[in-house]
């Protein structure tokens, strides 16, 4: 079939027609199962498209397309090269293409390109380029660094098929305790809104388009303050409070992004209590989704809920129940009912149509409720140029993802995040170390070590010694949820006195990396040096303590004192700790 053929058979597939002429004429093609199957974004993993789907035992992707009409895939997991997610990708896309209107997949995914080992909220970088998570970038303070890293990621998300980031993050990390802050670019609503309304320009590109990844920018209205810092993942972590009456504060970084045109937003899990708006979480919530997102801010992107606020499910063997908060007593055709009466637009991580396809039959939702949604979710698909192109060029794969300059670029970054807060004595720096320094080391590998100084096999041997510590979140019952570091921030008694141990046999330096603010007062009470990361190899690390790189990050947020300063303080209030240790913007040079 010559192009004029299938335009003719097709005429939304004519790019000379504007999108919203296309998106009409599709529409009006659609049955009600596919305009339903367009509402759910669900995980998937790579795997042969005939089998059960590697993520979680479910179904397979030709269930997905052909018998549920879901085009919508967040990819979970991935591959040792790009190539390998480039062809899986492409025969995805030729399955959606051999379907009766031939909708292409848009294709999703959580953040890929730093060191997080927090499989729950983010994945190993695997062949993209590594660098440090966003609170480093935030220690860089730099828009133009952090709208280079957009762009990079960007080329490499769409050479292996991916056209939709479900980041960036923009909560305000106010509540010390909460699991999820290593994602944020920190405590200061000024400089979150700034980097990131840089990294939506990084991601999107000047003009919104092709060679464009969407951004879902989350959570909305601000997940950061958390009761007891606990994250709405569960239960015990539902409710968030505002007891500094900082509701407005949460909500100035998403203004700046929807200012820089962020195409799609993700509300959170968690429940206001104690303020104007209805207490159920905000994927449920009208008077946030519509009253402030869709009204005061004039949003008509596509709003795609938090994943799973539906049905209940099975993850890692356990049962892990919906994160319908506020609404536990409604049924899932209810809770799905209420969620579009709020105002989104897509259920994330939910692949149950026929729920939908009964809410239409039996007059609960009107089908123009439907299409209101479904011309947002096509105008995207059209306007990624999904239509015409929705294959990649798998040789080209692996030669754009991880490229040398892009490789480069996240390594200078790792350096360039890397925080000094502490350097000897008055008049007596520790660093940087000289030349030929006995080295002895713990959580670095000792043959990187050795291209900086003389490894020795024991602190006694050692003219300095230096160990990376992780900062320290509390066990719990479920293996999800251990994914989630929480609780208290205080290090054990036994990591303190193994810290006082190695600095009695010579100056030590901690490196520590700061995926939420521990409490270092005894640390840095003990350490000749102290230094703080986030996402950084051991080579950028020993670059900056032998002056090879001048170190450069500053605080994205106060550190502070005790426990007790952290449990005293409001968790929607920047800053609001007594007395922190160091504090935002803290960071010493050479």
């Amino acid at each position: 079939m010559t192009i004029a053929e299938t335009t003719a058979a097709r005429p939304w597939l004519d790019p000379e027609r504007p999108v919203a002429e296309r998106v009409e004429l599709l529409l009006n093609e659609m049955t009600l199962a596919e305009k339903a199957g367009l509402f759910f974004h669900t995980m998937i993993g790579m795997g042969e498209l005939t089998e059960p789907n590697p993520v979680f035992s479910t179904p397979s992707a030709v269930d997905y397309v052909e018998q549920r009409h879901l085009t919508h895939f967040n990819l979970i997991g991935g591959a040792q090269t790009a190539r390998e997610i480039a062809e899986w990708h492409n025969a995805l896309q030729r399955l959606a293409a051999s379907t009766r209107l031939g909708i292409p997949v848009t294709l999703s995914t959580d953040p890929r390109h730093s060191f997080t080992e927090n499989v729950g909220t983010a994945f190993l970088s695997g062949p993209f380029s590594q660098w440090p998570e966003p609170l480093g970038l935030a220690a860089i303070r730099d828009e133009g660094v952090v709208e280079r890293f957009g762009d990079i990621a960007r080329q490499e998300y769409v050479a292996v098929g991916i056209r939709v980031a479900l980041h960036p993050q923009v909560d305000l990390a106010t509540e010390p305790r909460w699991a999820r802050q290593v994602a944020t670019f920190g405590e200061d609503a000024e400089l979150t809104g700034r980097l990131g309304a840089a990294y939506v320009r990084g991601f999107q590109g000047a003009a919104f388009g092709p060679g464009s990844v969407s951004t879902m920018t989350k959570h909305f209205p601000g997940g950061g303050p958390q009761k007891d810092g606990e994250d709405p993942h569960f239960a015990h972590g539902r409710e968030q409070v505002y007891p500094g009456d900082a509701f407005e504060l949460h909500l100035k970084p998403f203004a700046e992004l929807l200012a820089a045109g962020t195409r799609q937003i993700m509300p959170y899990y968690g429940m206001p209590v104690g303020t104007a708006y209805e207490e159920v979480g905000f994927g449920f919530n009208k008077s946030v989704l519509t009253g402030l997102l869709r009204e005061r801010f004039g949003f008509d992107g596509v709003v795609c809920t938090d994943w799973g606020l539906i049905t209940d499910a099975e993850i890692f063997g356990q049962p892990f129940p919906a994160r319908a908060w506020g609404v536990e007593h409604l049924t899932p055709l209810q809770r799905m009912k209420k969620i579009l009466d709020a105002g989104a637009d897509q259920f994330g991580g939910e692949a149950c149509p026929e729920l939908l396809i009964e809410l239409v039959e039996s007059g609960e939702v009107t089908e123009d409720r439907l299409d209101e949604s479904a011309r947002r979710i096509l105008r995207e698909k059209f306007e990624l140029g999904l239509f015409e192109s929705a294959l990649v060029e798998v040789d080209a794969a692996d030669a754009v993802v991880g490229r040398d300059e892009f490789r480069e670029a996240g390594e200078w970054a790792q350096r360039a995040s890397i925080t000094l807060l502490s350097n000897g004595t008055a008049g007596a720096p520790l660093l940087p170390l000289a030349a030929g320094t006995r080295l002895y080391v713990e959580g670095i590998d000792p043959a990187v070590a050795a291209a900086y100084g003389e490894v020795v096999a024991s602190p006694a041997e050692a003219g300095v010694i230096a160990v990376r510590l992780q900062a320290p979140f509390e066990e719990r019952p479920t293996v999800f949820e251990s994914l989630f570091h929480a609780g208290s921030l205080d290090f054990p008694e036994e990591t303190i006195a193994h810290v006082r141990e190695l600095a009695a046999h010579a100056p030590t330096i901690v490196d520590v990396y700061a995926d939420r603010p521990a409490i270092l007062e005894p640390i840095a009470e003990a350490a000749a040096a102290l230094t703080v990361n986030w996402g950084a190899s051991g080579e950028a690390l020993l670059d900056v303590l032998t002056g090879r790189f001048a170190p450069q990050g500053r605080l994205p947020f106060d550190l502070p004192r005790s426990m007790a300063a952290v449990e005293a303080s409001r968790p929607d209030v920047p800053f609001d700790t007594a007395e922190p240790l160091f504090r935002f913007g803290d960071g010493l040079g050479y």
